[in-house]
């Protein structure tokens, strides 16, 4: 394979939030010069209706348009701008990726669930060291979440099995209203939430192999705000969230907190993005109910959590060449 010495970039439009990544990589040292992320909600109501919003459109595209001037002051040479969950359910996304080619100057993709599996393992495990294999990175989104299993092999780290299921923070909420009610009502809607996710984890092991899965690797918003919890921060801050390692115990009382605390103490959360207190109880009843699972097959795996994911797989998927 031949790398190339560019600036490149890479934006990865999910159900509730658009992110880019511009960096290069000399020398196989990869290096970020912008990370950043906003929350739009494309997906607001795409489950029931299956199509997309039109404020939600038009927020995107606006951001979209901010992240295309951003490209184009660092000297971007090429861009890939993935969509996924929300966008693969819309019947209106022609009329969406026409506005979005205008705004940013190249055409986006619609990736597979399998696709978007893989680019979240790779971008996961690309800058973790001492990782007990097999490992299971989970990316919680807002419509979908991916699971893949890898191994290292004499080849280098393969994958296994790979799925992507129709949950995320978003959806759950969507779909469980009353997560954001009080007392009883929430307290049903818990109960339901978390049988529905467990059904579809069942739908998961029946593609991967969870019992051999001596890491889980969790990325991307919804698992890394609950670790920001977890460590008790004052603000978010990635550097300390990354490659960090926790307990079954820690993880399941910040999930807890994040499902049972009223949506506005969470978004008084010096760490919490404006757009994501409002969802974090679903994605953290989907965070909860794996850790749950893994806990009945391994007492005792390693927990580890990658500020790294899908974005950084399309970033390092441009710097290859001969695919």
């Amino acid at each position: 394979m031949t790398e190339r010495r560019e600036r490149v970039a890479a934006i990865d439009c999910g159900t509730n939030s658009i992110r880019l990544l511009i960096g290069y990589r000399e020398e196989e040292k990869w290096t970020d010069l912008v990370r950043t992320m906003t929350i739009v909600r494309l997906g607001e109501g795409v489950n029931e209706t299956g199509i997309l919003n039109p404020d939600a459109v038009d927020r995107t595209v606006a951001q979209s348009q901010k992240y295309a001037s951003i490209c184009e002051n660092y000297g971007v040479e090429r861009l890939r701008f993935v969509a996924t969950s929300a966008t693969r359910d819309a019947a209106n996304r022609d009329e969406f990726f026409s506005r979005i080619h205008r705004a940013v100057g190249v055409r986006p993709e619609v990736i597979s669930g399998t696709e978007e599996a893989e680019l979240s393992f790779r971008g996961a495990t690309s800058s973790l060291t001492q990782i007990a294999w097999p490992a299971l990175v989970v990316d919680i989104g807002g419509g979908s979440t991916e699971f893949v299993v890898g191994d290292a092999t004499a080849e280098g780290v393969l994958i296994d099995a790979s799925c992507s299921i129709n949950m995320g923070s978003v959806r759950v909420t969507e779909m469980f209203p009353d997560l954001n009610a009080s007392g009883a009502r929430r307290a049903r809607a818990i109960e339901n939430a978390s049988r529905w996710v467990d059904e579809k984890i069942d739908e998961v092991a029946r593609t991967c192999d969870l019992d051999r899965v001596r890491t889980l690797i969790g990325v991307a918003g919804t698992v890394t705000t609950i670790t920001a919890h977890v460590l008790g921060l004052d603000a978010y801050d990635s550097t300390r969230i990354h490659a960090s390692r926790h307990t079954f115990e820690q993880m399941i009382r910040s999930c807890t907190f994040m499902i049972e605390e009223p949506t506005a103490v969470k978004a008084d959360l010096a760490y919490m993005p404006t757009g994501r207190a409002d969802v974090i109880g679903g994605g953290a009843i989907v965070w909860l109910r794996i850790l749950r699972r893994l806990q009945t097959i391994q007492p005792e795996p390693s927990i580890v959590v990658s500020e790294h994911d899908i974005l950084d797989g399309v970033a390092h998927s441009l710097l290859t060449v001969g695919e």
